[in-house]
């Protein structure tokens, strides 16, 4: 039996997506993989199918607790009983039972600070593992060295003779990147599948602004204008809050979403967006990566990307189900310089590392620095990780590299906003590709017709009930002035 036929068996499908047996093939001969796909491709059948033709369960390391989820659900929809996901979501008893029938699960999903902790990695030294999946691995290199050290631990735990072979997946990862996911994960000498970053039925638009506050009108606007379903992405939480409710006041079904509101509040979102149920999401970075919505129409950025590979994941999430989708790339003079302070905000300093220093040699805990409000929770994690990896001399030249490399991304996310020539190729070329072709409306360099590409809104349900509210509290309003 081929591996078509093993595809079909399983899954339904006759045919392979560009890069899938590929991938496929070298896993069963045992080779480590990196394989950068798009999002959309199927990146996670390859690893699925092997996981029905291996003998032994496959570890997927995922690095959001909602994409976890996302993942195992998916799978238990499918029919596939023998998953579990190891994350905080379990009670102690679910996980010491998922930990004493480990051997038994086919998939078995993680978190990398799970994966450390260490009555888990002892009991993940006795399982006959077949596969290591480190999913979204650009984050190796993107958080791990300044927001989740533990991504650089990886490696460590997998470093033994005869371990099984590592996938590597991702969307997008430049030249740097693969070689931190390669170093970090410790592979043999890779098999890579690098398929084009470029999506040609996603258009580019760009709008400079000059006035303080016209992007939000314009937002405003235009999503009164035309059809969603769409994303709007701003660096504030209080932006995310204020974008949403103008919308909401506007009569438009929509949502804000970011790290400041409770676990299942932002479950729920999620949810009501993927159903349909909620047409606009206005979120910081932290929505996006595991939902699976095909039918995105519109990606908005109205505050300036960090770097290049975040702004290329966002617009990612849109035209997933192949249709004409639109990119729209918001800036006004200076949103650079706040996007650089937001970028560099938590790295920790000279001065943390001389508080670290000085808890130590008093007998204190550092981590006494995080409940007294010296430092964010995420900047310590950062510090502690290289305190006891490098000399405080070396730290500080190391948050220095990066320090500066975070502003240096920031100019190349400006060239996107500065060129003239087109903006297609200038994001395929950043990733060390060549654009093979444009596609008709390619980009706002390129003559874009927003017209032909996005649909005008239809009046919704949403809109009906909400114009209905509204005409009925103006009628009561009105009865009561007149009494």
């Amino acid at each position: 039996m081929n591996l078509e036929d093993f595809l079909y068996q399983h899954f339904g499908y006759r045919s392979f997506r560009p890069g899938q047996k590929e991938v496929i093939e070298q896993l069963m001969q045992g080779k480590d993989v990196i394989a950068l796909l798009p999002t959309g491709m199927g990146k996670s059948l390859c690893y699925q199918l092997p996981g029905y033709l291996l003998n032994g369960p496959v570890l997927v390391i995922s690095p959001l607790l909602s994409l976890m989820q996302d993942q195992v659900t998916q799978m238990k929809q499918l029919g596939e009983k023998r998953v579990v996901g190891l994350n905080s979501f379990l009670t102690m008893e679910q996980k010491q039972y998922a930990l004493k029938f480990l051997h038994q699960y086919r998939f078995i999903f993680i978190s990398p600070e799970m994966l450390l902790q260490k009555q888990v990695s002892e009991r993940l030294k006795r399982v006959p593992l077949s596969l290591i999946v480190v999913d979204e691995a650009h984050c190796i290199s993107q958080w791990g060295f300044d927001f989740r050290p533990d991504y650089l631990r990886i490696g460590e735990l997998f470093s033994h003779e005869n371990r099984p072979p590592i996938l590597a997946l991702s969307a997008t990862a430049t030249s740097k990147v693969l070689g931190d996911i390669q170093t970090y994960l410790k592979m043999d000498d890779p098999y890579q599948y690098i398929h084009s970053v470029d999506r040609p039925n996603i258009h580019l638009a760009r709008k400079v602004f000059q006035q303080k506050d016209e992007k939000v009108e314009w937002i405003i606007q235009h999503v009164l204008e035309t059809e969603g379903p769409g994303i709007i992405y701003t660096q504030s939480r209080t932006k995310a809050e204020d974008i949403s409710n103008r919308l909401i006041q506007a009569g438009l079904s929509a949502a804000s979403y970011h790290a400041g509101k409770e676990s299942v509040d932002r479950q729920f979102i999620q949810q009501q967006f993927i159903e349909g149920q909620v047409k606009w999401i206005v979120a910081t970075n932290a929505f996006g990566m595991g939902v699976h919505k095909d039918d995105v129409r519109q990606i908005i950025h109205h505050s300036l990307p960090s770097n290049i590979a975040n702004y290329m994941q966002e617009i990612g999430r849109a035209g997933r189900d192949g249709r004409d989708a639109l990119a729209i790339l918001l800036y006004e003079e200076g949103d650079e310089n706040f996007t650089k302070i937001l970028a560099t905000d938590d790295l920790p300093t000279e001065h943390h590392i001389a508080l670290y220093e000085n808890d130590k040699l008093q007998g204190r805990n550092p981590i006494d620095m995080v409940q007294n409000g010296e430092i964010s929770e995420t900047a310590f994690r950062v510090l502690d990780y290289w305190m006891n990896q490098l000399s405080s001399e070396n730290v500080k030249q190391l948050l220095h590299k990066m320090r500066i490399e975070k502003i240096i991304e920031v100019d190349e996310m400006m060239k996107i906003v500065r060129t003239n020539d087109c903006m297609r190729e200038v994001l395929v070329r950043y990733f060390g590709q060549t654009l093979k072709s444009r596609p008709q409306n390619c980009c706002e360099c390129c003559c874009i017709e927003m017209k032909e590409i996005l649909e005008p809104r239809k009046i919704d349900e949403f809109t009906t009930q909400f114009d209905s509210w509204k005409n009925r509290i103006e009628h009561i309003l009105i009865g009561n002035k007149e009494k």
